[in-house]
């Protein structure tokens, strides 16, 4: 069963044209002139039940337009859209039972009571019965560890303390789909990771259905197993992660650090059999492109069993580069065939690595 489906979802809005200079601005209190912007563009996609959905694109793509459309706050233009099988702004009432939504820079506590009083306030805005009230919040307050939070104003919390009380007010009537527009925004390491495995687990036991939009492309690699990809209010990619990352990585790096001076030419004698290059770095270090269509366990099997390895490390591109050239294309659909990407960018400071000694 479809959890979220939508068809040829469109909104455009109306935005004021201003006229240059005095005698413009004159003229705009009579006669104001409008241009149509669209902001969604006949989109189309189904999410089922139970799916974690990363919803990412750059800022003006149609991300939050498209989250307020699916719950309710905003009219479409024009097309079709169905949320647990009601439509949002006609079946509100009925509808917003069985969501949650979690906006980053927006809050649903009240600011300066204390945040079990906005738990209570919720309880009785959804008509949720108390005795199932008080048994999901034991829950959820224990899962995230805000005993000691209930009975302070929310003005007074941290932001990681916030958002965790933002999470819990967003599930407290126990919704079947979760709306999670920039969750993490502005948290620390620690946080994030708390707020991700939380996500994780309720996902897994409760079957919640999550789409979830971020800048944080960290969120999506932890959380998500497909992504839409958003540009200028157009899909440009619906799939799979791993398969968005196999398209678009060119492949992988590998830095060997040896127990002896190692020569280019020896180093290229190592692997003549193979289409990979090198790249010596210094006297006892280098690294090897191996590309995805050579095989990476026969291209590591080759330098280890002819040399003296003291280190290896290894570099693989990560969603923030094949994001970045995606949207430097435009397209999705031709993969990494249409532009080169330099060895350069396997090596930036977001790369992901794992070390093998």
């Amino acid at each position: 069963m479809l959890a979220i489906d939508v068809k040829d979802l469109r909104k455009q809005f109306k935005v004021q044209k201003n006229r240059a200079g005095l005698g413009g601005a004159f003229k705009d209190l009579f006669k104001r002139e409008y241009t149509e912007v669209t902001a969604v563009n006949d989109i189309t996609f189904q999410i089922p039940q139970g799916e974690i959905c990363g919803y990412i694109g750059e800022n003006g793509a149609g991300k939050s337009t498209t989250i307020k459309m699916l719950t309710g706050i905003l009219v479409p233009t024009s097309g079709e859209l169905k949320v647990n099988g009601y439509v949002p702004h006609r079946d509100r009432e009925k509808f917003v039972k069985g969501i949650g939504v979690v906006f980053g820079q927006r809050s649903q506590l009240w600011w300066d009571i204390g945040v079990i009083e906005s738990f209570h306030l919720l309880r009785k805005v959804y008509n949720v019965p108390l005795n199932d009230f008080n048994r999901r919040l034991d829950q959820l307050v224990e899962r995230l560890q805000l005993g000691e939070l209930l009975n302070r104003p929310v003005r007074k919390l941290s932001l990681g303390q916030r958002m965790r009380c933002e999470l819990v007010a967003s599930l407290l009537h126990n919704p079947a789909i979760v709306f999670l527009d920039e969750p993490t925004i502005g948290l620390d390491i620690v946080v994030k990771t708390e707020i991700r495995d939380f996500l994780l687990e309720m996902n897994r036991q409760e079957g919640t259905t999550i789409l979830l939009t971020t800048h944080d492309l960290q969120d999506i690699e932890a959380l998500c197993s497909r992504v839409i990809m958003l540009d200028d209010g157009s899909i440009i990619y619906d799939g799979g992660l791993e398969e968005l990352k196999t398209t678009w990585s060119k492949g992988r790096e590998i830095q060997f650090q040896f127990g002896e001076s190692m020569s280019v030419s020896r180093l290229e004698q190592l692997t003549h059999r193979l289409n990979v290059s090198w790249t010596r770095e210094n006297e006892y270090t280098a690294k090897l492109f191996v590309p995805h269509e050579v095989n990476f366990s026969e291209a590591m099997g080759v330098v280890v069993g002819g040399a003296n390895i003291r280190d290896i490390k290894i570099f693989e591109t990560n969603t923030d580069d094949i994001v970045r050239g995606i949207y430097q294309t435009g397209s999705a659909d031709a993969g990494g065939g249409q532009t080169e990407q330099p060895q350069a960018e396997a090596q930036q400071a977001g790369e992901k690595e794992s070390v093998l000694s």
